[in-house]
């Protein structure tokens, strides 16, 4: 069960891994709850949904956590986050010693020469850790992950990976749009752009058009760089998350870059026959993350 705190509420999912076929998503729920009943809320969620009985996850909004590239230090295992601490103490933007940190792989080209390769480091304040921790102890939930919209992402991926290739994937929120580049189940790519949802669905159609000109410039970008430092990796195919009316955008993509350009249909790799909410292409981008959170499989604590 997956609970994405939004702007104006919580995104409650429930995925449940079916041993043939898709994932299937038993539930999908949206409770409006501002900042401050957000604790109250989980609480009468815990008893209506019976939370306590599932293996939890929350997200982490863009704006709680910094995501950086460095160099993988060469220590031992169990030294790396006291190593990786150092090399990023004058990348945040808040002092290290009050940082929660994971770190992701980059895996390297195996068939390459040995050589020093590069890692993510999630990091966020102890302190909003802390609290959303707090939050769901207090409503007796079983908190087991706190994990990111990129890992959710990552997991959506997954479901769509062609075999020695990657994926790539473009969504869109009400915080702006997150591209990934996803292979062989390991996120190598991650780009933040300073676009909503609402910004492509509201204005006229001389800002729609900047708006897609400027995200298919990022993309183009962001491809090429990725092409250069991951040779080994063909990207197969860009794949479009639901977000609403997004036929304008798929169509200019299509027409501006050299990769195929896909849309996300949810029920094509999930089985969503369950949920009335989820037939609408709006509410699948309201719900977008926490399905992907809820498709996790991984045992690890950030």
């Amino acid at each position: 069960m997956a609970f994405d705190f939004l702007a104006d509420g919580i995104a409650v999912v429930y995925v449940r891994r079916a041993q043939e076929g898709p994932p299937v998503v038993e539930a999908a729920s949206f409770h409006r709850a501002d900042r401050d009943a957000l604790g109250s809320t989980l609480l009468r969620l815990q008893k209506e949904l019976h939370a306590d009985r599932h293996r939890c996850t929350s997200l982490l909004g863009a704006g709680d956590y910094q995501l950086v590239t460095v160099e993988a230090p060469n220590v031992a295992k169990d030294e790396l986050k006291v190593a990786v601490r150092w090399r990023i103490k004058d990348l945040l933007d808040f002092h290290i010693d009050d940082a929660t940190i994971d770190v992701l792989d980059i895996p390297v080209d195996k068939n390459a020469a040995a050589r020093g390769h590069s890692m993510y480091v999630v990091a966020a304040r102890n302190q909003l850790i802390q609290q959303r921790q707090g939050l769901f102890e207090t409503a007796k939930i079983p908190l087991s992950v706190i994990d990111i919209p990129e890992m959710a992402q990552r997991n959506l991926s997954e479901l769509v990976a062609a075999d020695e290739r990657g994926v790539a994937m473009l969504s869109f929120g009400s915080a702006g749009g997150l591209l990934t580049v996803t292979f062989k189940g390991e996120l190598y790519l991650s780009r933040r752009i300073d676009i909503t949802t609402g910004q492509l669905q509201e204005g006229a159609a001389e800002q729609k058009s900047a708006l897609h000109d400027r995200i298919t410039l990022e993309l183009q970008r962001s491809l090429d760089h990725f092409d250069r430092q991951y040779h080994f990796i063909t990207v197969s195919k860009l794949m479009l998350a639901p977000m609403g009316d997004g036929s304008a955008l798929k169509d200019y993509l299509a027409a501006n870059l050299y990769l195929p350009v896909e849309e996300f249909v949810l029920g094509a790799y999930l089985d969503v026959s369950k949920v009335q909410a989820l037939q609408d292409v709006t509410e699948q981008q309201r719900f977008l993350m926490a399905l992907g959170a809820g498709l996790r499989n991984e045992e690890k604590v950030l």
